[in-house]
This record gives C-alpha cells, structure tokens and sequence, in this order.
C-alpha cells in the first residue's frame, strides 16, 4: 500500500499525497495554472526546490515569481547559468561563490587568470553582452536543475580533478550528508540550492557590471572577478527594470551629495568615514533637532556617552563575542587596559541606568543618544552612506517593567510612523525578525524570555494593524525585532527604522529596579532607532526624491534673485526679514541675467526662488517660483512667509 504524507497549505487545507510528492506535483493537482509559476516551495519555513521530494509531514507554501523566496531561488539559479556560460566560453575559468544579491539580481565571484583568451587584460564589460548571448543560448535548453547528494571523498576528487581550489576549501567546512551538487546541462556546482524547475523559465537576461572582489573577503586572499546580474521571467520585466536602473543613477545620493554640497569623503581620513559640509551639517542637525522635539515630547531624556569604551564593557554585552571581528580592534593603553571604538551604544546606557537605584516609579525611563558608532566593513563592501564605517544612530534604550513592554512597544511604533509620514515615507512593510529555531546557539537568553517577546512583538504589530511579514533568523543576538522595511520612490526596499525586544542585557549587567513590594526585580529593555542610522537614511531620503527634500529639511529653502544690482538692497532686505524667521538661503548677487540665476537656483534644487525688482522693490513684494513647479504669482513678503510657515508647519 502506498505511503501517504498530510500537506498543509496556507489556508490551513490539508491534503493527503504520496510520500516523496514534489512542490510542483502539489501545484499541478491543484491547476496548471499555477503549476507553469512555480519556482520553488517553502517547506515547514525552508525554501525547497520545487521538484524535491517531501517524505514526511509538512506545511508547505508554494512560492512564484511575486514571492521573495521565488526571486531567491530565481537569482540563484541563474547565477548558475552565469556560471555554465563562463565555462563554456572561458576554459580553466574556477568559481568562488555564486548567490543572490542583497539589492537583488544576483553575482558570482570568479578566478579568470588561468583564461588564456583573457591573459593580460582580464575581463571586461565589454565581454558581457557576449557572456549574455550565451546564458540565453543555454537558458532556451530548458535543462532541469538536478540536486545529487554526495559524499565528502567524492566531492572532493570531483573538485580536485577539476582543479577548482575554492570549492575545495568551502568543502573542508561541511560534513558527509550535508554535501550536493547541483547540474544543469554540462554545469555541475556544489551548492545547497534552492533552484528552479529548469533554466527555460529564465527569459530575461542582463549582466551589469564588472567588479573586483577579494576570496570571502580577505583582502589578504585572491582578488576574484566578481559578476553583476540580473533575470526576469519576461522581457518587460527587465525592460521596466533598466528604466528604473537608469533613474537610479540620476537619483545616486553619492553623486546628489556632491551636486547638493552635502558631503565627501577623503582619502586621508579614511574610507568610510563622511565628512559633512555646511549644508550637510545643516540638514543633518534639523533631522536630529526634528526627532529631539518628538522624542521629548514622548517622554525621553537625552544623554551623551564616550566614543571609545573599555573592552570589558562589550564582553559583557555579548558584542565583543558575537561581533569583535567585525570592529575596529582594541586600542591598548600605556597601563595595558584594553579599549574599543564604540560599536554599540547601548551597554553605556545600561551604564547610565546602573549609575543609581531605580525604583519602579521611575519606570519606564527612557535614554536617547545622537551615539556615533563605528565598524570595521571591509573596504569593498562600503558604498557611499550606506555602508559606512562611522555613523550616528538615532538610539535610545527604554528601560520598563514586564507589564510596560507592549505599551511602550506601541508608543515607539507611532514615533516611526510620524517620522516616515513627515519625511514622505509611505509605502513600508513592518518586518517581525525572530530567531532561528534550528539554530538557538547563535542567541544568548532562555527560550521563555524569547518566547514573550516574539509574542508582545507580534500582538502590538497586530494591535496597531501594520502590514507585516515575518523572517526567521534576522533576530539580533539578545532578542526579536521589528524591522521596518521602506520602499522609496523606484520600488527598492531599506531596512531603516528598527525596534527591539531585549530580556537578555539587563540581565548581563545585572540591572534592578524596587517594586513596590519592595523585591528586586530585573527591567526589560526596547531598544529603538527610528532613522536607523542618520547616514543611511539620508542616502535613503536623497534617492527616494531625488534630490528635492522637503522645505523644512532644505539646507537652503530660499534664493533671492536681484533682476540687477540696482536691487541689491532690497533682496538684502528681503533675506534679512527671512533669517528673523529661521527661514534659511541667501541672496545671488552675481552679475548674471536672471534667467541664469534661475536656471542655477533650479539645478542646485533650492526650493523657492524669490525674484525682486523695480515693483517688488517699489511695492513690498517678492515674485515666487517654486522648483520644479514654475511661477506662482506675487506675493506680499509677509503673506509669502505665512504661506512658507504653513507647508513646513509638519516638521515643528
């Protein structure tokens, strides 16, 4: 008699298949329709292949193209045929890593210099539209994605006789029956998948770029070849995709922070760390004093921590355990004490908390920091003010009872909500970042600890009605999180704004409080960063409007424009009346016509021109453009301030 296994779908329907039935087999008794979008399947929360057997019991979830996890293992599989084109083109080429890519597409790392069609000048971009041809070639073959696996003695002779050093050390990390390869026509690669049905569902191809790459980082190790990508299903998926590419590169905060003046980098300070001009410092410090005025509004108390720390400090923590490799190592004193830049600003407020006894009347106290942080990213991983090695967190730590976490929970989430509704932000998705259940001792904390505050997490989403999605695995290391995960205006996603659930570090620093049965007790701990970090979410904001940032953020929200010097006065008097309302600009004295004046003033994107001549100056009154928009008419000075208070009234 045959073996039947019960599969429960999303709806909580279950059905009774065979044993070893494939995702694409239960997509196929329910329609064909669905069975031809199928990439892959989520099975009991782990993305499968679509065609792997399934042996026992299990909640499965199909996955298509408008799933992460179908994109996932769509990019994936698709590095893989990046991978089949280059060996076919390029003998004696040797493979690194080949996965999807964060922002997505996906890339590979590889190792040409034993290609002797590339001796002497490696590869180009303008080897990609050939390299691409190919891809397409083998794509139309239609060749299934085959999972096999093997044996350690077998995987390694197969890499040693192939000659391919890099598979070989990743193979010296795994064990006998955590090994498969997967092949697609002549193509066989050690991986552990998921992939797609067969490479004839790849109907889109683009390479991307060209870019060096050190051997897992190292810049000790090899330098590899590593290879953008990007596949879609349809071509006018990636004919969509390439117009927003190239919108992307005119929305570059990199390249706007240049035009707008707002920031650089320097060789001599260090990769990594921006240096904000004037006008960047001015934006900066209205989106600190924007969030200092919400926050103590809610209640929070501003403090101001060191920039360094004792090492002791974040062992700890746990930081030094869980993250010493990827800070800036310790800095030693003549007396031999140990200190670290500071990664983290939260052990310094558990310090601050410890400094007196707290009673549970002093509860919920909350400490907020403008704290500057730094990490060591390697150098090929940073990129402009995303990935950064000094940034400033808009952090702060609240300390509350047990029965004050969800309540506080909820009051942060608003504090989110205002500032993504005050910056334009309006298409996020709340994302509940739990622990990975299979892999516990990645996680400091006892499983009861754990367990109430994924719970709390999950209600409040719920309570406050946030669009949520659910990961396991993206907890940080003492508790869940939600994570919001914003959409600017090309539909990319950013992780900016972050709350946190921590039972585990008060308890690290034994922090107490007196209840009022005068027992000691241990407060819970939310962290909490609405920005994220000032650095990203400025190159966030700058991507998400191009450039145009709203009025009451604007380093520069007005430029007089004097038709000739003979109203030089009166612009000056003009500016001076905007500056006794905090309105801030300048006037443009130079000797140009003013249509060139305006045509400046638009391309540096300052919001409001303000265009004075014989009757403005005769009657009070000041000719308005607004960028982007054109002319608006003549206003009296005074009713163009009320009219400029009122749009940026958001913001007080």
């Amino acid at each position: 008699m045959e073996e039947k296994i019960k599969i429960t779908l999303p709806d909580g329907t279950v059905r009774e298949y065979p044993k070893g039935v494939t995702g694409l087999e239960i997509a196929q008794s329910i329609s064909e329709g669905l069975a031809r979008n199928v990439l892959a399947a989520l099975v009991d929360g782990e993305i499968w292949d679509a065609t792997r057997p399934i042996e026992k019991d299990a909640q499965v979830r199909l996955l298509t193209w408008n799933d992460e996890g179908g994109k996932y293992a769509f990019w994936h599989s698709s590095a893989h045929l990046l991978a089949e084109a280059l060996e076919a083109l390029y003998p004696g080429v040797k493979f690194g890593i080949g996965p999807p890519s964060e922002r997505g597409g996906f890339y590979y790392d590889v190792d040409l210099s034993a290609v002797e069609a590339l001796k002497g000048r490696g590869l180009s971009e303008e080897d990609l539209p050939k390299i691409e041809a190919k891809m397409k070639e083998l794509a139309q073959q239609k060749n299934p994605y085959v999972r096999k696996e093997v044996p350690k003695k077998e995987a390694i002779e197969f890499f040693q006789k192939k000659g391919d050093p890099y598979k070989l050390e990743l193979l010296e990390e795994l064990n006998d029956g955590e090994i498969t390869f997967y092949q697609q026509g002549n193509f066989i690669d050690l991986c552990r998948g998921p992939h797609i049905p067969h490479t004839g569902l790849i109907k889109a191809v683009k390479l991307l770029n060209v870019a060096g790459a050190y051997w897992r980082g190292d810049e000790k190790r090899p330098q590899l070849t590593r290879i953008y990508g990007i596949t879609f299903p349809k071509e006018s998926e990636l004919k969509d995709y390439l117009h927003k590419l190239e919108e992307a590169k005119k929305r570059d905060h990199r390249k706007l922070g240049k035009e707008l003046e707002l920031f650089t980098f320097s060789d001599k300070v260090g990769a990594g760390l921006p240096l904000w001009l004037p006008k960047g410092a001015v934006m900066r410090e209205r989106l600190e004093n924007f969030l200092r005025r919400a926050q103590v509004k809610a209640g929070y108390q501003q403090v101001v921590t060191p920039h360094i720390g004792k090492k002791d400090l974040y062992v700890t923590s746990g930081h030094w355990e869980k993250y010493g490799k990827d800070s800036f190592q310790p800095i030693r004193t003549p007396e031999e004490e140990e200190y670290l830049l500071k990664p983290m600003n939260c052990p310094h407020h558990c310090e601050i908390y410890k400094s007196r006894p707290r009673s549970y009347r002093d509860l919920p106290l909350r400490l907020a920091e403008f704290g500057t942080v730094y990490r060591y990213e390697q150098s090929g991983e940073l990129h402009g003010l995303t990935r950064v090695r000094g940034f400033t967190q808009d952090d702060a730590h609240i300390f509350c009872r047990p029965d004050q976490v969800k309540e506080e929970f909820g009051k942060v989430i608003d504090l989110v909500l205002y500032v993504f509704k005050a910056l334009g932000f309006d298409d996020y998705t709340a994302q509940i970042s739990l622990r990975d259940p299979n892999n516990k001792e990645k996680y400091f904390g006892k499983d009861e600890d754990w367990a109430r505050a994924e719970r709390e997490i999950i209600e409040v989403a719920q309570e406050k009605g946030l669009n949520t999605i659910t990961v396991e695995g993206e907890a940080a290391f003492y508790g869940p999180k939600l994570d919001f995960m914003v959409s600017d205006a090309l539909g990319r996603k950013w992780q900016l704004g972050t709350i946190q659930v921590d039972y585990q570090l008060p308890a690290r620093f034994e922090l107490e409080y007196i209840g009022a049965d005068n027992q000691r007790y241990r407060p819970v701990m939310i962290h909490r960063a609405p920005f994220g970090s000032l650095e990203r979410f400025v190159a966030v904001l700058l991507e998400h409007c191009a450039g145009n940032l709203p009025l009451w953020l604007a380093p520069e929200q007005v430029a007089v424009l004097p038709i000739s010097d003979k109203y030089a006065d009166y612009a000056d008097q003009v500016m001076s009346r905007l500056m006794e309302e905090d309105i801030r600009g300048f006037v443009d004295h130079r000797a140009e016509k003013i249509g060139r004046k305006i045509r400046d003033a638009e391309v540096k994107k300052i919001p409001y021109m303000l265009i004075v001549g014989e009757k403005e100056a005769e009657e009070g009154n000041v000719a308005v453009r607004r960028h982007g928009e054109g002319d608006k008419g003549t206003f009296s000075l005074e009713d163009f301030i009320k009219h400029f208070k009122e749009e940026t009234k958001i913001a007080d």
